[in-house]
């Protein structure tokens, strides 16, 4: 039986995509809910398009009251029933209480080589530091900040006269691979730190 995959995002989706493309090949998952927290967030209509149940809880509509919107993010959750959540490009931070109800299922890309630069702006942080490679990390969540156990990453160097949006942009297509490689591992139980290279 295939585990079910809610996939939570706040923009376009594009690791949304990734991930929803690997799943339409012989995987051992399958998307049963794509879930923003803004209504006009484009990975909306691309999971539409797709046939993939979407729902959106706008965030602003809570007027900064977290645990409603939280409530609010569960109940739809678990309408899905989800094995699996992926967070892909959700810019909310969610309460320990949130997470410990979903632990151990819920996955995270980030845009470093964790635990080097948690949290924000993570192109420009490399490049202050004067890195030599920069990458991203999928991650389970934890109530730590970009904190928890590391299940993949992937690598790129950083060249002379790199800005952040260079960095940005050669980074995004080894997400791609990245995330996909890493949920398809997770679904069957195998939680290994790989390198992508």
């Amino acid at each position: 039986m295939k585990k079910r995959v809610a996939i939570l995002i706040s923009g376009g989706g594009s690791n949304m995509e990734a991930l929803v493309q690997d799943m339409e090949r012989d995987h051992p998952a399958e998307p049963v809910l794509v879930l923003a927290n803004i209504p006009d967030a484009g990975g909306l209509a691309k999971a539409k398009a797709r046939g993939i149940p979407t729902a959106c809880i706008d965030h602003r509509a809570f007027r900064g009251d977290r645990t409603a919107f939280e409530a609010a993010l569960n109940q739809a959750l678990e309408a899905a029933a989800p094995d699996i959540i992926c967070l892909a490009g959700f810019m909310r931070i969610l309460a320990p209480e949130f997470i410990a109800r979903w632990q151990g299922k819920m996955l995270n890309i980030h845009p470093s080589i964790l635990p080097l630069f948690r949290g924000l702006h993570t192109h420009q942080r490399a490049l202050d530091a004067g890195m030599a490679v920069h990458g991203c990390t999928v991650h389970e969540v934890t109530g730590e900040l970009d904190g928890g156990p590391i299940l993949g990453q992937a690598v790129i160097p950083v060249h002379e006269g790199d800005t952040a949006d260079d960095l940005a942009a050669r980074l995004l297509p080894l997400e791609h691979k990245l995330y996909p490689v890493v949920l398809r591992r997770f679904a069957v139980g195998n939680r290994a730190k790989m390198l992508l290279g």
